[in-house]
């Protein structure tokens, strides 16, 4: 079977790495929530897709490692996101502020999903991100700038997120009722294989 030439792979590398970047910036701008958050799951297969073209061991894995564990952040995000929804009627971001005063439960989950989303150590994100951008600087040093700018921009986002709407005075239109137990039964169910995850990442491999 014949490969194709390495260097036909340079174009969707190159773009994959810069659209990493420009979803990060749009991140910043968002002023809708589940856009940010769907923002930055396009973001992060960015750096997915650069990995994958490389076709070396590490970026694979490293791939695969972070598209199972942001499944699992993302979508524990959109859960809480729409929890907030249900409750504020707006997915306005700044219409979304002062949570942590009267649902500080919630606020710990937003924390737990926050930090995995930026790949804060010592969670199952970091080891697939740190894998890729290792197998990225191995291929061409150059693409640690993009790649590094990229996750300093996801972590400037992540962190806005959740400081905007957990911080503040809670708005006098806002009736915040306390979540449903089901409610944490679902976010229990995404935090429980990511823990299990970083305890043991060799699961993956």
């Amino acid at each position: 079977i014949m490969t194709p030439p390495t260097h036909l792979f340079y174009p969707p590398i190159i773009m994959a790495l810069w659209g990493l970047i420009m979803t990060g910036m749009i991140c910043m701008r968002q002023t809708d929530l589940k856009s940010m958050i769907a923002y930055s799951s396009v973001g992060h297969m960015g750096l997915v897709i650069a990995a994958l073209l490389i076709q070396s061991p590490w970026s694979t894995i490293g791939a695969m490692t972070l598209m199972i564990a942001h499944g699992l952040t993302s979508s524990m995000m959109f859960c809480l996101a729409n929890m907030v929804y249900e409750r504020a009627n707006t997915r306005t971001i700044i219409a979304m502020r002062g949570l942590q005063k009267t649902t500080p439960l919630m606020t710990s989950l937003w924390l737990a999903a926050t930090l995995t989303n930026m790949a804060l150590p010592p969670t199952i994100n970091l080891v697939g991100e740190i894998t890729m951008l290792s197998a990225l600087y191995n291929w061409a040093q150059p693409t640690i700038i993009a790649s590094a700018s990229g996750a300093m921009i996801t972590a400037t986002y992540s962190l806005y997120m959740f400081s905007i709407t957990q911080q503040g005075k809670l708005p006098n239109d806002m009736l915040m009722f306390p979540p449903h137990t089901r409610e944490y039964l679902l976010l229990t169910m995404h935090l429980i294989p990511m823990a299990l995850l970083t305890v043991s990442p060799q699961l993956l491999t």
